[in-house]
């Protein structure tokens, strides 16, 4: 329901002040400009849609293949005193914790094109289990907005175009995104907690999330002990190298269970190309109406709005020329990534605002890109608390990182 009402806003407060600036002035150009983008947004989902299909089809049929082996399930019985605490409506030692295991370990490698595919399989198997086919289970909204948070620890794409665009030390955002991230996720699964009145006071969860505290403290102590081209090395070596090992130990669990792995893997395969078009009209709705809002100018002022409320306020507004990119990273990964990209050539790779820009893009992830593909892919219509709590999730990234920035930089 919610996020009908935030797909119609997109449309109405776009005709607003489309209206407004061709009335007051004199602007002919916004409403062609609304049109084109309709038409490139719905291209676009299309494009994304089928440059997904080989993607999912690979991994769709290498979880296959996994599932007949039984490394599904061996991770869900080692996962299952956490996940029975954060998921409790998930049976002990369901499979599909398996499956959410593996999709949140490749987003924090920042897998992206392995997150998806895995992810989608998490959700048909939370699906499985759902009693009312239209509405997000419990289970569902807490993985999805721990996936919105967008919990990375190797933001390695980041790196790589701070490196392009000239900066003197493009890994000096790793440690703040690190930390913003965190705090991100952290926020997310508090409020889905507290909706949900899931007790996050219990003795497995506070082990969890000191564990987590201390190894992130040790992934930040040891890329601190190395150089630039080092920590480029290492980090995209090791996300390769876990993301083979996977694809090689499930080939070697299947040979051991005596699967015929071939077959597992097409059967799977199959269900990866029929999820890639089930998507595409989800995918359509979300983008043109993101296409509508940036088209119009609605970004620019909301922008502009909140530079001249902090000045108002009396407070520094050094950070307000990032903002574009923490209010587009919701909406749009690879929109967000243009903004970050233009901060940075406009202002310098290594000034505050271009840092604080890749902070921001590092911080979360695309809601409603997600909403809309997860949910898409099972039919799920009625999203429940999922948005505000992605948001909310979102919010505490942006502050995070304002945070994080300004004591960094």
């Amino acid at each position: 329901m919610v996020l009908n009402y935030i797909w119609i806003a997109f449309f109405v407060l776009a005709f607003i002040v489309a209206t407004i600036r061709l009335v007051f002035f004199g602007d002919a150009e916004v409403f062609p400009d609304i049109i084109n983008s309709t038409f490139a947004s719905s291209k676009s989902a299309f494009e994304i849609s089928l440059g997904l299909t080989g993607v999912l089809a690979l991994w769709m049929g290498i979880m296959r293949i996994g599932e007949q082996g039984g490394v599904i399930a061996l991770f869900s019985r080692v996962l299952s005193p956490l996940f029975s605490k954060l998921f409790p409506d998930i049976p002990k030692g369901h499979p599909v914790t398996g499956s959410i295991f593996m999709n949140m370990a490749a987003n924090m490698l920042g897998l992206d094109n392995a997150a998806t595919p895995l992810g989608l399989k998490a959700m048909e198997g939370l699906q499985e289990l759902n009693p009312k086919k239209d509405t997000a289970t419990n289970p569902m909204i807490m993985f999805l907005v721990i996936n919105t948070s967008g919990l990375t620890l190797i933001p390695i794409s980041i790196m790589v175009y701070r490196a392009q665009l000239g900066a003197a030390q493009p890994t000096d955002v790793f440690v703040p995104i690190l930390i913003a991230t965190f705090i991100s996720t952290l926020a997310g699964i508090i409020a889905v907690a507290l909706y949900q009145r899931i007790n996050l006071l219990n003795r497995t969860i506070l082990l969890f999330l000191g564990g987590a505290i201390a190894f992130i403290t040790g992934i930040i102590w040891f890329f601190s002990t190395l150089s630039q081209d080092q920590i480029d090395l290492y980090s995209t070596t090791f996300a390769n190298v876990f993301l083979f090992v996977i694809i090689i130990g499930f080939i070697a669990a299947g040979i051991r269970k005596k699967v015929n792995v071939y077959d597992a893997f097409i059967e799977g395969a199959k269900e990866g190309f029929t999820t890639a078009v089930r998507i595409i009209p989800y995918l359509v709705a979300i983008l043109v109406a993101i296409g509508v809002f940036r088209a119009s100018g609605c970004m620019d002022y909301l922008t502009q709005g909140i530079a001249s409320l902090v000045e108002m306020c009396g407070l520094d507004s050094d950070f307000v020329g990032a903002l574009p990119t923490a209010l587009m990273k919701p909406l749009s990964g690879s929109g967000a990534r243009g903004l970050m990209v233009d901060a940075m050539s406009t202002y310098g790779a290594d000034s505050f605002v271009g840092r604080l820009a890749c902070i921001f893009q590092g911080s979360t992830d695309t809601t409603f890109y997600i909403l809309a593909v997860y949910f898409g892919s099972v039919g799920v219509a009625k999203t429940r608390h999922a948005v505000p709590c992605g948001l909310l999730a979102d919010f505490a990234g942006i502050l995070a990182a304002i945070f994080v920035c300004y004591l960094f930089f």
